[in-house]
């Protein structure tokens, strides 16, 4: 009986820490995603711009450094992916090179079609955290 208990805890425990993967990846993408929405419609404002640059380079800093388990390892290079091309909109957009922001934000959210793609096969899905 202990093993069977053991056993249990072993297989509750992993998905558990999964999901705590995906909340923290679902928080940084919203993020992003929000933040790019709201930078689009003022390109013109380059101190927020600028500000959000900064915020997306440690989004990016914060996924490339946070543990990341086995069952959805597969996904997190796409993770890393999104933030980095709303990263490179946010850079875009300081730099005044309005079209380089739109196809950068484009990529994010292309990338995030297959992050989430690859989750499902994974029988993942990202939580809605907004």
């Amino acid at each position: 009986m202990g093993s069977a208990a053991s056993l249990c805890a072993l297989f509750s425990a992993a998905p558990s820490f999964a999901g705590t993967y995906l909340y923290r990846a679902s928080i940084l993408i919203d993020g992003a995603d929000r933040e790019s929405s709201l930078l689009r419609r003022r390109l013109f404002d380059k101190d927020l711009a600028r500000v959000l640059h900064r915020v997306a380079l440690s989004r990016v800093e914060a996924a490339s450094r946070m543990s990341v388990p086995p069952e959805v390892g597969k996904a997190h290079p796409h993770c890393l992916l999104v933030l980095e091309a709303f990263e490179r909109a946010a850079d875009a957009a300081v730099r005044g090179d309005n079209e380089g922001f739109l196809v950068s934000q484009s990529r994010a959210r292309a990338e995030l079609v297959t992050l989430v793609s690859v989750l499902k096969e994974l029988g993942w899905e990202l939580p809605k955290v907004s």
